[in-house]
């Protein structure tokens, strides 16, 4: 694996020839990573201290339009400036394009110089500075699913998004034959991931028609959401290299199983894992109970984080191995919150509940804050659930993106965590898709001569 580069390797490789491009980003809202394309000169005689930015980049909608209702930034406000800061720890190549490399941003205010608050990755950044005042580091690693298609990003566009033919015609879970007819497209995603540094574990078939998934070793949790964000930009545009689209929506078909992106954790306290006690019956210390308490509890309130869109409450459906209820299991993936690695100094938390379209920064630093109050409050954990847990209608995960908002903006939790221009932010977020759903199906309707209500 080659790894991160350092300053001094970049300033080489571009005297070299070797490479004539960065890429300076930052992560959006939506996980999506947005920037510049420097010159490696330009970039290694300056632009490495700093570029900017318009302050709308974390305020806009999936279409990358300018929905008002921000306090951060306006049309009022003339929509100004951000500093783009990249952080060096995170230079690093990508193979898959020819001389390039990337490095990631922090986003700082103009004016002041602080971090954004409302930044997913300064998110992030806050609450692993909490757990370390804790004397706790958190590991994290999570999955990600997508499904591929036969037919490329502008033949699909261009049929109107209709007829979508998945690059298989059945399900490929763990299918050895089925991904060998793949391997154009899923070879060269794990072997330029891991040329760039991301610790690529294995790809595999997923349970569904042309459905994918793709693993990354645990790591340090602000590593994780970069690796996150870096390998789902990859696949991307790997899949495009190659002639295929991919998505990451949760429920693109009624009739196909969801895609997720399980998210697991565990906390370390001086280099040894803070969740394992020997002498527990399952091998889970008191902490990490506190912990999962708090994950449990708050879960409605970090829900936005982890199902950001309209689309994302589609995929909650019984039988499909998504879960319905916010409930905790052993090894059991019927649950929302499954126990992996009992008895061992393998232990973990695997929270089920977050969809492929999650942005990672924000889903973790959610259930981090929440099991910090887990942890603060002394919570008790209940029992596990046993069986099918399918079975029950307690504990339901928020039905839908409503539910999910008004739980956020109501959580104490949270605005004490984010803060409250972080949640009122993250809330006006939410009702711009909410606003934006029922504008196309109001347009739908008129459209087709359908009496409103």
């Amino acid at each position: 694996m080659s790894g991160v580069l350092s300053f001094e390797t970049l300033k080489e490789q571009v005297s070299a020839g070797e490479v004539d491009t960065v890429l300076v980003c930052l992560v959006d809202m939506q996980g999506r990573l947005l920037g510049k394309r420097f010159h490696a000169g330009h970039f290694i005689n300056g632009a490495y201290e700093e570029t900017h930015c318009c302050n709308y980049l974390l305020a806009t909608d999936l279409m990358m339009a300018t929905p008002d209702g921000y306090e951060s930034t306006s049309w009022e406000r003339g929509y100004g400036d951000y500093v783009m800061k990249p952080d060096l720890s995170t230079l690093r190549p990508m193979p898959w394009l020819d001389g390039t490399v990337m490095v990631l941003c922090d986003v700082l205010d103009h004016h002041t110089h602080k971090e954004v608050p409302h930044s997913p990755r300064s998110i992030l950044k806050k609450q692993i500075k909490r757990l370390e005042a804790m004397g706790f580091d958190a590991k994290m690693a999570t999955e990600l699913e997508f499904f591929l298609f036969a037919k490329s990003f502008d033949e699909i566009r261009k049929s109107g998004f209709r007829d979508l033919e998945p690059i298989s015609g059945y399900n490929e879970d763990y299918h050895i034959l089925q991904t060998s007819r793949e391997e154009h497209v899923l070879r060269p995603i794990r072997n330029h991931l891991w040329d760039a540094g991301i610790p690529i574990e294995n790809s595999k078939g997923e349970a569904e028609t042309g459905q994918e998934e793709v693993n990354i070793k645990y790591d340090a949790a602000l590593n994780t959401a970069d690796y996150h964000t870096i390998a789902k930009h990859a696949i991307k545009e790997i899949a495009w290299q190659q002639g295929h689209a991919v998505t990451f929506l949760p429920k693109w078909h009624h009739d196909k199983v969801g895609s997720s992106s399980h998210v697991h954790q565990s906390l370390w306290k001086d280099g040894k894992p803070a969740f394992y006690d020997p002498d527990d019956k399952l091998g889970m210390s008191a902490l990490m109970k506190n912990y999962m308490a708090g994950m449990l509890k708050y879960a409605p309130d970090y829900t936005y984080f982890m199902a950001p869109y309209i689309n994302s409450y589609k995929r909650f459906m019984k039988g499909t191995f998504a879960p319905t209820r916010i409930i905790w299991s052993v090894d059991n993936r019927t649950a929302g919150f499954r126990l992996c690695g009992d008895g061992t100094k393998a232990i973990r938390a695997e929270c089920r509940i977050p969809g492929s379209d999650m942005n990672p920064y924000l889903a973790m630093a959610g259930m981090l804050a929440a099991g910090i109050a887990g942890i603060e409050e002394g919570l008790e954990l209940q029992a596990p659930s046993v069986g099918d847990v399918y079975q029950g209608d307690t504990g339901m995960i928020p039905g839908n993106l409503q539910a999910a908002r008004d739980t956020l903006n109501g959580s104490k939790m949270l605005r004490v965590a984010f803060g409250d221009d972080v949640v009122d932010h993250y809330t006006r977020a939410a009702e711009v898709e909410i606003e934006e759903f029922e504008r196309v199906v109001t347009d739908y309707e008129v459209a087709r001569g359908f009496e409103l209500a």
